[in-house]
């Protein structure tokens, strides 16, 4: 299971939003499965079918990260007008020790799903948020 408050989610969905009709993207870091920091970040390929990330804000996300004293835990990222499943694509390219969540940002009610990676492939993960 993947903890994130809705105050955080929202900030997410904004961040989304804001990026149609592109895909948005960002680095989610807390401790364990909970969710605690959302870090969105620039789609390099500005393309509503694919994002990867800007490396100069990768690592000082990650450097932030550090000072924190929290743990970088998953990539978020949106499928404008898609479905919140991984695609062969975003499973070939994504860290398997990062959560990833996908969502559809222009859909009533937005659709979030989680995933994590065991046993060799990408299953579905319960995603709770919390008040």
């Amino acid at each position: 299971m993947i903890a994130i408050p809705r105050d955080l989610v929202e900030k997410i969905l904004s961040h989304l939003n804001r990026e149609l009709p592109n895909e948005g993207c960002g680095y989610l870091a807390g401790s364990g499965s909970r969710i605690t920091h959302f870090f969105p970040m620039t789609n390099a390929d500005h393309s509503p079918i694919h994002f990867s990330f800007v490396p100069t804000e990768q690592f000082e996300i990650s450097r932030t990260v550090r000072t924190l004293g929290i743990t970088l835990i998953g990539v978020v990222h949106s499928h404008p007008g898609g479905s919140a499943i991984l695609s062969a694509k975003d499973c070939d390219l994504a860290d398997p020790s990062l959560f990833q969540i996908v969502i559809v940002p222009d859909s009533q009610p937005a659709q979030i799903e989680g995933f994590c990676f065991a046993d060799h492939s990408w299953h579905l993960v319960e995603i709770a948020i919390l008040d």
